[in-house]
């Protein structure tokens, strides 16, 4: 369809409204892919890898591709409207929130128009609605999904209270913050890797000491949390000094991480046992496992402190399984780690240890991209 260029006045544009010829939604950005589409996690109807990016669909209406944690093979997303689109693996546990087990290669969408946060990893999805409640579906054999039970659900399944305001996936834990500044967090506790100062497990959320914090994020067997004031707490495993004590003692209560912090959703990047953080100046700090180079800093070298990445504008961080990908305040989006199923979008399978940029301008803030273990998402605008 061709598009209508021209003037109209105020009551013209009030007609086409009402006529449903015009709404108010704007388009956001078109969905890119790259790397390894097995199981259809790439969602461009195939299970091709693609080591440069390949559109999802058509639509330029994608706005938020979640916070992920320990993830695979599937994919969620959010559109302007407020509905929620998932595809890729979804065997055994129906993560996908079809009411089934049928794997998809291109978005299918979650029942609801009211979606607004995303959080999701190995065979779970979580997300949240724009009135503040909190859901949950997929595997459940550590009382991941928060439900006070070990049921695994297909479809959506409601987490008790009206105000989340973000949600993050481990790999078998959960950890939320409420608009009132608490958190709480529930799964498995192995290392005590849920902040409550012991190693029991817990199958619906438990609250954390503390009541200003602004966002928190699950790794794969440890935590983060920043607070409003921008300072940055880690419990959990340390094996690798992934908490960033200089140490590589577990804590299972939170520890505080020198610095002042950005505090937003994408602010912070959690891979497999290391982390990358954004600070207020916009430069990126990395540290823990760098078995591929994935902390970015030119070597392989583990580091339980955190050290500099190349770069001071950086706007948000995701993690994979041993990669990293980030965007800049000016749209340029970069990459960096192991690169075996081509996911670093250079077009080659080479593993690089420092940041090369994938061409394009991309979205800016939070919900503009996604790392799982073999792939990456992001929005271009």
């Amino acid at each position: 369809m061709a598009t209508k260029t021209g003037v109209w006045n105020l009551q013209q544009v009030r007609d086409k409204q009402l006529q449903s010829l015009w709404s108010y939604a704007a388009p956001e950005g078109t969905l890119w892919a790259i790397g390894d589409g097995q199981e259809g996690a790439l969602g461009v109807n195939s299970r091709t890898k693609y080591s440069s990016p390949v559109q999802v669909g058509s639509e330029d209406t994608w706005t938020n591709l979640g916070v992920d944690g320990r993830l695979y093979g599937h994919t969620a997303a959010i559109k302007v409207d407020g509905t929620l689109w998932t595809f890729g693996s979804n065997a055994s546990f129906g993560q996908l929130g079809q009411n089934n087990t049928t794997q998809y290669s291109s978005p299918v969408q979650v029942p609801g128009t009211t979606w607004s946060n995303l959080g999701y990893s190995t065979q779970v999805t979580t997300a949240i609605k724009t009135d503040g409640t909190l859901w949950t579906w997929g595997r459940n054999n550590s009382g991941q999904l928060g439900l006070n039970n070990k049921t695994y659900y297909s479809s959506p399944k409601q987490v008790p209270g009206t105000t989340w305001k973000s949600v993050s996936m481990g790999a078998d834990f959960g950890i939320g913050v409420k608009t009132d500044g608490t958190m709480w967090n529930w799964g498995s506790n192995a290392n005590g890797k849920l902040g409550l100062n012991n190693g029991t497990n817990y199958s619906s959320p438990k609250q954390v000491p503390g009541t200003s914090w602004a966002h928190a994020w699950a790794d794969e067997e440890s935590s983060y949390g920043v607070k409003t004031d921008g300072t940055l707490w880690a419990w959990g495993s340390n094996t690798y000094g992934q908490l960033g004590q200089n140490n590589r003692t577990d804590y299972s209560s939170p520890k505080q991480i020198p610095g002042t912090w950005k505090v937003g959703v994408d602010a912070v990047g959690t891979g497999n046992n290391y982390v990358s953080v954004i600070k207020t100046d916009g430069t990126l700090w990395s540290w823990g496992n760098n078995a591929g180079g994935n902390l970015g800093v030119g070597n392989n070298t583990k580091y339980s402190s955190p050290v500099q990445v190349p770069g001071t504008t950086w706007s948000n961080i995701q993690s994979g399984g041993y990669y990293s990908a980030s965007i800049k305040t000016d749209g340029t989006l970069w990459a960096w780690g192991i690169n075996n199923n081509g996911e670093l979008g250079q077009n080659n399978t080479t593993n690089y240890s420092s940041p090369k940029q994938i061409p394009g301008t991309w979205k800016t803030g939070d919900g503009g991209l996604s790392c799982g273990y073999y792939k990456l998402l992001a929005i271009r605008m």
